[in-house]
């Protein structure tokens, strides 16, 4: 069974991470989004309500699962018998970066194996950092976030 893992904080989920997960769904049998928890990192959304999102967002899709988890990524896909890891690249400094994480990964698990997948252009400037501060600013987001959550994207 060919499971992948696409780790994050989704905080909150876009456009472009649904992108992401529907373009890789016929790759895959099984998709575990899951929802990364950083002791270090202060979120705007709780870990409840992005999860519920996900949820929601796809709802009608059976080879979707929603989780959550704690620690390395490489561990959690160990965990739960992935022996893949998405990640979305929306510019160089992207790549760069994960390529990095990709190495390290494969350092310490040969058997887990990176798979990056290209924004398309449409979705290259969005990120959950920069809709949360049009959302910290009062600003519109429907354009930004999946429109099944698009009205509970409020403060």
């Amino acid at each position: 069974m060919k499971i992948a893992v696409f780790p994050g904080s989704f905080d909150p989920i876009t456009v472009g991470h649904v992108d992401i997960v529907r373009r890789c769904i016929p790759l895959f049998d099984k998709i575990i989004i899951a929802v990364g928890v950083n002791s270090q990192k202060k979120y705007l959304f709780p870990l409840e309500k992005r999860m519920e999102w996900m949820h929601k967002v796809f709802e009608n899709e059976s080879k979707i699962e929603v989780s959550s988890y704690h620690g390395l990524t490489i561990n959690y896909c160990k965990e739960v018998s992935a022996n893949y890891i998405l990640r979305g690249i929306r510019s160089a400094a992207d790549f760069e970066y994960e390529k990095t994480i990709a190495h390290l990964n494969h350092t310490m698990n040969i058997d887990i194996e990176t798979i990056l997948i290209l924004s398309p252009p449409e979705y290259s400037s969005i990120s959950s950092t920069i809709v949360r501060e049009i959302i910290l600013g009062k600003g519109d987001v429907s354009k930004f976030v999946p429109q099944e959550i698009a009205s509970e994207m409020h403060l």
